[in-house]
């Protein structure tokens, strides 16, 4: 199922839907935006999703295990990141735990909310994205003020993309809220091509 939709498609698709609820919301700043449609694309793939892994290569799903765990790391199948700096890694951590508790808290709220662990996940993320925000302004690399603002706002924009599921997609009752993600995508996707 996965490998029938684009990346291209996809990031299409969820630009369109992020700028549309977004400007429901009054939130029409295209760098938020556009970044908000990257981590939606990103993680309709589970694979995406968790990519965290312990030293002992076991996958870690949770925020606490992967603060907790501080060798775990990020396996992109990049040998260029084997020789990254200490400071250039906990960026590239942090941004994807940023986004990892902004699609959670935001997606799967029902979700993360029955675990008890809403306010943790908006907390870290925030703090995530701040962090990302202090690396590239100490390093001079623009995009900083991106990370800042979505730190600044992480439950704001939370809340848009809570109120972007509700809205558009909606669970299936007794169904785990992961496995049917991108099948809903795709669904919602093929009635809005033959809409238009």
């Amino acid at each position: 199922m996965e490998k029938m939709l684009s990346k291209d498609r996809l990031q299409g698709f969820f630009l369109n839907m992020t700028r549309q609820c977004f400007g429901e919301l009054g939130i029409r700043d295209a760098e938020v935006t556009g970044y908000v449609a990257d981590v939606l694309t990103e993680f309709a793939r589970s694979d995406r999703l968790f990519r965290v892994r312990a030293r002992r290569h076991q996958r870690l799903e949770s925020v606490v295990e992967m603060l907790a765990d501080e060798q775990s790391v990020l396996p992109d199948g990049n040998p260029a990141f084997a020789g990254e700096n200490m400071l250039m890694r906990e960026r590239r951590f942090r941004k994807y735990l940023g986004d990892y508790t902004l699609f959670m808290s935001g997606v799967f709220r029902s979700h993360v909310e029955h675990g008890g662990y809403l306010d943790y996940y908006i907390r870290e993320g925030s703090r995530s994205y701040m962090k990302v925000s202090e690396v590239d302004l100490s390093l001079y690399r623009t995009g900083f003020l991106l990370y800042q603002e979505l730190s600044e706002k992480f439950e704001y924009f939370s809340g848009a993309l809570d109120y972007m599921h509700k809205a558009y997609f909606a669970d299936s009752p007794k169904k785990d809220p992961f496995s049917g993600f991108l099948k809903q995508i795709e669904g919602w996707m093929k009635v809005n091509v033959t809409e238009n």
